[in-house]
C-alpha cells in the first residue's frame, strides 16, 4: 500500500512556514500564513480569553461528549453574532464544528448529499484550501471572476457576469468581509445587487466568515448578511474564531444553514447531523465554552470587542507603514489600495519573481502571487521589509 507511494507537494501556505521555521536569518520575515501578530511578533492569547478559562476550569464536572452539533446555547450564541436583531422567524440552525474549515468540510459533505449534481463556484482567486475542501467532499468546482489586478479592487462587471450564468440549485462560495487573499470587499450596494440576483437565478450563497470584526467591526462586517434574510432566501454560513478570539489552536467555528422555514430548517439540519456523525461525530468542548462564557458575559463581551478592535487596529496601521515607507523609499509605483483594503490580507502586486528574490536574498515569505499577511509586519521588521520590496521593484 505504501512502497510505491511518492510524497505528496506540500501545502502552498503551511509549506512556506515550514520554510520559514527553518531559515537561520535573524532577519526573517513571515508574510504567509495567515496568523494574527501582536507588534513584538507573538500570536497573543486574549486577556478576555484567559479569563474565560479560568471560569471553566473552576466549573468543569465532565468530560462527557458534546451532542453531534455542540451545546445549543453555544449555536445560539453564534446566531446572535452572525444576525443580530434580523427578523428570521426561528429559520436558522448552528452546528458547532472544528473551526471555520470544518464548517465549510461539512458544508460541502452536506451539499454533495443533498445535491450530488450541483456545482460550487468559487472567487478567481480565492483562499488555497477552498478548492481542496471542496474537492474532497466530491464536489464539481466553478470559477467567477472576483479581483482586477490593474484596479485592485473588485472586478464587478466580470462578477456579475459570471455570477449572472449560474444555474438554479448551484452554490455560489462568497467571502463576507477582509476576502482572502486579496482584502478587496464588495460595498454594500454590490451586496444588495447581488442579493437580487441571486433571488432571481436561483442560487444558493454559502458565506464564508472567517474575519468577522476584521472589516469594520463585529456588527458591520455581519450587515451584507441582512440583505440575503430580507430576501426570505436559503443560504450557509461558515463561520470562525481562529482569528476573531485567537482560538487557532482550538479550532472553533460554526455552521448555520437558513432555511425558508422551520420545518425545512429543522429537515435540512437532521441530515447535517448525518454528516458530522460520519465526519468527527461530535466537537471537542473547549473551545466552544471559552466563546460560549466571553459572549454570555456583558463585562467578558466588552473586553473581548475592546481587543478585537486593537488588533484590527493595528493591521490598517501596518497598512499605512508599509504604503508610506515605500513611498518615502522613492518607490515610484502606487501602493495606496493597500490601505484601502481589509482584514489580513493583501495582493501586493509583487511579482512571483520578485517573491522568489525577497525569499532567497531576503529571507521575506510571501505566498507565491503576492498575497502578504499584513498582521505579519511588525514595527521591529517594517523597515527592512519597504528597504526588501524596493530594492525589487
Amino acid at each position: 500500500m505504501f512502497e510505491n507511494r511518492q510524497p505528496a507537494p506540500p501545502d502552498s501556505i503551511l509549506g512556506l512556514t515550514e520554510a520559514f521555521k527553518a531559515d537561520p536569518n535573524p532577519a526573517k520575515v513571515n508574510l504567509g500564513v495567515g496568523v494574527y501578530k501582536d507588534p513584538s511578533g507573538q500570536t497573543p492569547v486574549l486577556a478576555s480569553v484567559k479569563a474565560a478559562e479560568a471560569r471553566l476550569l473552576a466549573g468543569e464536572t465532565s468530560k462527557s461528549y458534546l451532542p453531534i452539533t455542540g451545546d445549543p446555547a453555544y449555536g445560539s450564541l453564534v446566531q446572535g453574532m452572525l444576525f443580530g436583531e434580523a427578523a428570521l422567524d426561528n429559520r436558522v440552525r448552528t452546528a458547532h464544528t472544528p473551526g471555520g474549515t470544518g464548517a465549510l468540510r461539512v458544508g460541502g459533505d452536506f451539499i454533495k448529499a443533498m445535491h450530488p449534481d450541483a456545482s460550487i463556484w468559487v472567487s478567481s482567486p480565492t483562499w488555497a484550501n477552498h478548492k481542496g475542501i471542496f474537492s474532497a467532499a466530491g464536489l464539481k468546482i466553478e470559477d467567477y471572476r472576483y479581483y482586477d489586478p490593474v484596479t485592485h479592487a473588485v472586478d464587478e462587471e466580470g462578477f456579475f457576469e459570471d455570477l449572472a450564468r449560474v444555474p438554479a440549485g448551484d452554490v455560489v462560495l462568497l467571502h463576507l468581509c477582509c476576502h482572502n487573499p486579496t482584502g478587496a470587499d464588495l460595498s454594500s450596494e454590490q451586496w444588495g445587487r447581488l442579493a437580487g440576483l441571486a433571488a432571481e437565478r436561483g442560487f444558493v450563497p454559502f458565506f464564508d466568515f472567517a474575519y468577522q470584526g476584521f472589516g469594520d467591526s463585529v456588527e458591520a462586517d455581519c450587515a451584507p448578511l441582512r440583505a440575503f434574510v430580507s430576501a426570505g432566501m436559503e443560504f450557509l454560513v461558515a463561520n470562525s474564531f481562529s482569528k476573531n478570539v485567537g482560538l487557532y489552536n482550538e479550532r472553533t467555528g460554526g455552521l448555520s444553514i437558513v432555511a425558508r422555514s422551520a420545518a425545512e430548517a429543522d429537515a435540512a439540519f437532521s441530515h447535517m447531523k448525518l454528516s458530522i456523525r460520519t465526519n468527527y461525530s461530535n466537537p471537542s468542548s473547549h473551545g466552544g465554552g471559552i466563546v460560549k462564557t466571553i459572549l454570555s458575559d456583558a463585562d467578558l463581551k466588552t473586553q473581548w470587542m475592546e481587543e478585537l478592535a486593537g488588533m484590527r487596529d493595528r493591521i490598517k496601521e501596518m497598512r499605512s507603514t508599509l504604503v508610506q515607507g515605500l513611498a518615502a523609499r522613492g518607490v515610484g509605483q502606487d501602493f495606496s489600495f493597500i490601505e484601502k483594503q481589509r482584514g489580513m490580507f493583501s495582493f501586493s502586486s509583487l511579482g512571483d519573481e520578485q517573491v522568489r528574490c525577497l525569499r532567497e536574498e531576503k529571507s521575506i515569505y510571501i505566498v507565491k502571487g503576492g498575497r502578504i499577511n499584513v498582521a505579519g509586519i511588525l514595527p521591529g521588521n517594517a523597515d527592512y521589509l519597504c528597504d526588501a520590496i524596493a530594492g525589487v521593484l
